[in-house]
């Protein structure tokens, strides 16, 4: 499954990057196949491997905010592995006239 998440410290001022920072580290130390932007982390893997990553990065920003928003999209399809990169090569060949 893909998962995308948003984890949002509230009530800690604007300046939330290296709060959030704490729940990408979790991300990435988990060794689920993963990739970071401006808005989510996505996150591949198994439905309580992946779920358990997301739980660990929202105790990481919990730790530092005395309120958590979580939002959270998922792409539930067993047997397909390399969804990560897979749905975006698919989409890049298109737009290169493959």
């Amino acid at each position: 499954m893909l998962v995308a998440f948003s984890v949002t410290p509230l009530g800690v001022g604007e300046e939330v990057g290296e709060i959030v920072a704490e729940a990408v580290r979790v991300v990435r130390a988990s060794g689920l196949p993963n990739r970071t932007d401006a808005m989510f982390t996505t996150l591949e893997g198994e439905w309580d491997e992946v779920m358990e990553v997301v739980r660990q990065a929202v105790e990481a920003v919990e730790a530092r905010a005395p309120r958590v928003g979580l939002v959270l999209k998922a792409d539930i399809r067993p047997g397909v592995s390399d969804g990560l990169t897979a749905k975006v090569e698919s989409v890049e060949r298109l737009l290169s006239g493959g």
